[in-house]
């Protein structure tokens, strides 16, 4: 019996060991076929499986952002640069329209001069519906370099300029075109680049309109009166000139161009709330924001202010404008671009309405409101194309972007002689000063209405 026990307690040993060693193998086979499947399936991938991982690294590359690095910056400064060239021109239209309108056009109506100075926003904004989606297709190399060959030659041409046909093409039309080639490719290549810090890099771009503004404003009044508005003109193009070449030089979008797309307008996007309370919000700031820029050098002369002074609150007001585009993309980043967008656009009206109305007649509130304006109203430049992109995808910011300015295009074109028309030949500032003033309050309203769509109704909520 106790034999017996022996050999069958090794039966079952062995059957165990026999069982386990082809559990074992089978294990083994079916790893191997496994690794055989898998390393057949690499090397000859399944079309539909190819499509989806495909797909998904795609999508990756969209939304994942450097926020950083030496190319990025590189970026963030060819942005600054074409501003500086671009936009720097556009912050001097205060101080151009104050001397053109009593030298070399001095004969014309203050409406028709302000046309002048209305074309050139308006084209510089109109023509992004065509621009911002050729960078979606073509990329930025050709933009910038078609843009920049096109604002040196505007500069030049209205050196010589001495009739109103001749201002409005040279200036108004070209000008603005080839302006827009430059902002519309420098606030895309940034918003490729930037998403979580895009209002902070945007913001150091846009400090780049107030320096060329600051530098352009003082090169008109200290020397035009020396050596003629006409050298003066074309000191400033060989400046944005060498501008322009490092613009071309450093300039570029993160995601290769999507010749897929097609350079359409995207009108049909105006069917999401969200983009459309933000154009509409945009279309209105931009309204208002030239009316003083244009007519502020005017109404002060008109109060009886010094020459030299009156002509040197643009100067003034770009200055103030530098940290103004610069801190308020820093502060946006942390505590929302809707909700500091809505901010400064209700202290621009307050500061409209209660110093440059009421104080119309006193110099210190005029140099106040300059100061104040200028720093406010920077917001309106840097923070704008940051809140079309948070409403937009990666690969539709050229589109989105370029859709919105062109809209509010017609808010520019309109702004500056209505501001004239309603100034007449009274010089009644006053009205035109309300009209500025009344815009702010429906683009506060507006931004407030942006602001709920995009994010919510609740204040204390990042948007």
């Amino acid at each position: 019996m106790q034999d017996e026990s022996i050999n069958t307690s090794k039966n079952v040993r062995s059957l165990d060991e026999k069982s386990l060693q082809g559990v074992e193998s089978q294990t083994l086979d079916t790893s191997s076929q496994y690794h055989q499947s898998t390393s057949e399936k690499r090397s000859n991938p399944d079309p539909s499986t190819q499509d989806d991982l495909d797909s998904s690294s795609s999508d990756e590359d969209l939304t994942k952002y450097p926020e950083g690095g030496t190319q990025a910056w590189l970026v963030v400064l060819g942005s600054w640069c074409a501003m500086t060239a671009g936009m720097g021109i556009l912050n001097t239209l205060g101080t151009l329209h104050a001397w053109i309108s009593t030298h070399q056009l001095q004969s014309y109506s203050s409406s028709s001069v302000g046309w002048i100075f209305s074309t050139f926003p308006f084209f510089l904004y109109f023509a992004g519906v065509q621009i911002g989606p050729l960078f979606d297709v073509y990329g930025a190399k050709v933009l910038v370099c078609t843009g920049s060959l096109g604002l040196v030659v505007s500069l030049m041409t209205l050196s010589v300029s001495t009739e109103y046909y001749q201002f409005i093409l040279s200036f108004g039309v070209l000008g603005g075109l080839s302006t827009c080639c430059l902002f519309t490719t420098a606030v895309s290549c940034v918003g490729h680049w930037f998403n979580k810090r895009r209002g902070f890099a945007m913001g150091i771009a846009c400090t780049a309109g107030g320096t060329g503004g600051l530098a352009f404003s003082l090169i008109i009044l200290f020397l035009a009166p020396k050596i003629g508005f006409g050298w003066a003109i074309r000191i400033i193009g060989f400046i944005c000139a060498a501008l322009c070449v490092v613009a071309c030089l450093l300039l570029r979008g993160r995601l290769p161009p999507n010749k897929t797309k097609g350079a359409k307008i995207d009108i049909l996007a105006l069917r999401d709330p969200k983009y459309a309370a933000t154009t509409a919000a945009i279309f209105l700031v931009e309204f208002a924001v030239f009316i003083p820029y244009t007519f502020l050098v005017d109404q002060a002369l008109h109060a009886g202010m010094g020459r030299e002074l009156a002509y040197a609150l643009i100067p003034i007001l770009n200055a103030a404008a530098i940290p103004g585009r610069l801190l308020p993309g820093y502060i946006a980043d942390k505590y929302g671009r809707f909700n500091t967008m809505t901010v400064t656009a209700i202290i621009c009206t307050l500061l409209t309405f209660l110093l440059w109305l009421i104080g119309s007649s006193s110099h210190a509130c005029i140099i106040a409101y300059t100061v104040l304006f200028g720093f406010w109203s920077g917001a309106a430049i840097s923070l704008t194309p940051v809140c079309i992109q948070q409403v937009c995808k990666t690969e539709d910011i050229g589109k989105r972007t370029g859709t919105t300015f062109t809209i509010s295009s017609f808010g520019t074109l309109m702004g500056i002689p209505i501001a004239g028309a309603i100034l007449g030949s009274g010089q009644d500032y006053d009205g035109l000063i309300i009209f500025a003033g009344g815009l702010y309050v429906a683009a506060s309203v507006a931004f407030v209405v942006a602001r709920g769509l995009t994010g919510g109704w609740v204040l204390r909520v990042i948007i």
